[in-house]
């Protein structure tokens, strides 16, 4: 059983709704910062944002302290998947890996684009639809070089170490044995996904060939270097909050914050202080 929980505020589908994450003694913590990259070796852990089949656009608030899940907004409105075609929402668990950061100021040597700025991105393919702030761990099988709008956009093939059929897999291979079709629809939807949208359809490294699990745990471990770069003030994080429990949130107005009590003004003299 996971050691962290979830705790909701405000109503789903408004702008006001978040996700916070709270260690095993109760404490928020950043789902960015503060969950370890790894849950056991050769496992990693992985920050449920989109349940699937969903349809709303959730995702880390990287710039904001503490970094909840909120949903994407976009001109004022909040973003939605429109059902292509034929899926219906996400068809994977959607999410991220802590600790992780595709660094936009650095020209993947793969893609030729720099990173889009945001935590690797994880599609899960376990039979259990998990739930929007679940941490779960899992097996890395193989990832995807998406191009999106210009910037490196990696998508990692995974599945739960809990799932009943997770000794099955063990490689990107085995996804196309046992899951055939599987694969070609995961290109298929982010290929096209913005199109109803009025975007055009987005591009792919390597011919949208999927590489090998050993692959894909390389760009994993890069995303951590950048992300060590980015905590450590290395690297310039553009608004990035690196804010969380283990830095400078002092306790005392932790539920202040969480619960929007404090004021902006204090706010502002916190982070700067810290």
């Amino acid at each position: 059983m996971s050691s962290f929980s979830s705790e909701e505020r405000s109503a789903p589908f408004t702008l006001e709704y978040r996700v916070f994450l709270k260690n095993e003694k109760g404490q928020y913590i950043s789902p960015f910062h503060d969950i370890p990259i790894y849950a056991d070796k050769d496992v990693f852990h992985m920050v449920v944002e989109v349940p699937r089949w969903s349809n709303a656009k959730m995702e880390i608030a990287t710039k904001d302290p503490l970094n909840p899940i909120k949903q994407d907004v976009k001109k004022g409105k909040l973003r939605y998947v429109a059902n292509l075609f034929p899926y219906k929402g996400y068809i994977w668990n959607y999410g991220a890996i802590p600790q992780t950061w595709e660094d936009p100021g650095h020209s993947d040597k793969h893609t030729g684009c720099c990173g889009d700025n945001d935590p690797i991105d994880v599609c899960e393919i376990g039979s259990k639809v998990c739930a929007r702030g679940e941490i779960i761990r899992v097996k890395v099988l193989g990832i995807l070089a998406m191009i999106d709008e210009g910037e490196t956009d990696w998508k990692v093939i995974a599945i739960n170490v809990d799932d009943p059929d997770a000794a099955n897999y063990n490689d990107i291979n085995d996804v196309k044995r046992l899951k055939p079709g599987y694969l070609e629809a995961t290109v298929d939807w982010f290929r096209r996904y913005k199109v109803p949208d009025g975007k055009p359809e987005n591009q792919f490294a390597f011919n949208a060939e999927f590489k090998d699990k050993d692959f894909a745990v390389d760009i994993i471990k890069s995303t951590h270097d950048y992300w060590r770069a980015l905590v450590t003030k290395k690297t310039d994080g553009k608004g990035i909050s690196c804010y969380h429990h283990h830095v400078n949130l002092p306790a005392q107005y932790q539920q202040m914050w969480i619960s929007g009590s404090i004021t902006r003004k204090t706010k502002i003299l916190l982070w700067n202080t810290s």
